[in-house]
C-alpha cells in the first residue's frame, strides 16, 4: 500500500466545497494520506486553519502569495508570527515572487518575500515558494539571506537552477506538468536529480495531469505524477513513494 504526501494543495479552495469529503476519500483510496495545505492571504488563514483541525493529516501553512498583492496589508505581516505559533504552521507559504503576471508591483512582492524569509528563519519553519520569471532573484535572495530550507514549489526553471537549490537544501515540488509529453526539461531534471530533494505535488485544484486536462485537479490524481516520474527514472514507484514521502516528513515535520 503506497504512503504518499502531497506537498502542495489549496484543499481550502472553494471547488471542493461540495465533494470536500468524497475527495478526501479518493485521496486516501490512492495512498496520499497526507496534505500540506498553503494559505494565500489573510482571508483564508482561518478557513485553513479549519480544514486542518477538522480532518487528520491535513497541515496548514500560512503567508501572504504574491499574485494577491492587492489583498496584502503590512498588518498582516504583523499577525504571522503569531498564526504561525499559535495555529500549528508546518512552513510559512505561499510566498515568493511572480513577475509573469503583468501589474504586480515588483518591489513590494520583494519587501513581502524578504520580510517572510525572515519570520521563517526566525521561527525555524521551512518556506514554501512559488517562482515564476523570477527563479534567479528568488535563488539569489534565498542565499542572501541564508540559514533557510524549504520547497519551491510547481518547479519550473532550468537544470543549474535546480542544482543551485539542491546546494542551497531546498527541495523543488514536482506536479502535474511532468505527466504532459512535451515538458521536455522538467523530465530531465527529474530524471537525473538526486531523490533527496524531490517533494510530489498536486496544487490542486489546478495543474491537473495530462490525463486529466480541462479538470479540476485533485490529490488522488498525484498517482499519475508519481508513475511518470518512476517511468522516466527507471524505478519502481514504491521506491519514488517512499524517498518522497520521507522528504516531505522531513521537512515539514509531520
Amino acid at each position: 500500500m503506497l504512503d504518499l504526501v502531497d506537498s502542495h494543495a489549496h484543499l481550502d479552495d472553494a471547488s471542493f466545497d461540495g465533494d470536500r469529503g468524497r475527495m478526501f476519500d479518493r485521496s486516501a483510496e490512492a495512498g496520499v494520506r497526507r496534505w500540506v495545505v498553503p494559505a494565500i492571504d489573510r482571508g483564508n488563514w482561518e478557513g485553513v486553519e479549519r480544514l486542518a483541525s477538522s480532518r487528520p493529516g491535513v497541515f496548514p501553512a500560512y503567508g501572504l502569495h504574491p499574485l494577491f498583492l492587492e489583498h496584502h496589508r503590512d498588518t498582516h505581516l504583523d499577525e504571522l508570527p503569531d498564526w504561525l505559533e499559535g495555529h500549528g504552521a508546518v512552513a510559512v507559504g505561499e510566498i515568493g515572487l511572480d513577475f509573469y503576471v503583468d501589474g504586480l508591483d515588483p518591489a513590494r512582492q520583494r519587501d513581502l518575500f524578504v520580510r517572510q524569509l525572515h519570520i521563517a528563519k526566525e521561527h525555524d519553519l521551512p518556506v514554501i515558494v512559488h517562482a515564476r520569471r523570477a527563479f534567479e532573484e528568488t535563488i539569489h535572495t534565498l542565499r542572501r539571506i541564508g540559514g533557510l530550507r524549504g520547497v519551491v514549489h510547481s518547479f519550473s526553471g532550468s537544470e543549474e537552477q535546480a542544482r543551485q537549490l539542491f546546494d542551497l537544501g531546498f527541495h523543488i515540488g514536482i506536479g502535474g506538468p511532468v505527466t504532459y509529453d512535451r515538458a521536455n526539461r522538467i523530465r530531465r531534471i527529474v530524471s537525473d536529480m538526486p531523490l533527496q530533494w524531490l517533494l510530489l505535488e498536486t496544487d490542486a485544484p489546478d495543474q491537473p495531469c495530462a490525463n486529466h486536462r480541462g479538470e479540476r485537479n485533485e490529490p488522488a490524481y498525484m498517482l499519475d505524477v508519481l508513475k511518470t516520474i518512476a517511468g522516466l527514472r527507471g524505478e519502481p514507484e514504491v521506491d519514488i513513494a517512499t524517498a518522497t514521502t520521507a522528504n516531505a516528513t522531513s521537512l515539514f515535520a509531520l
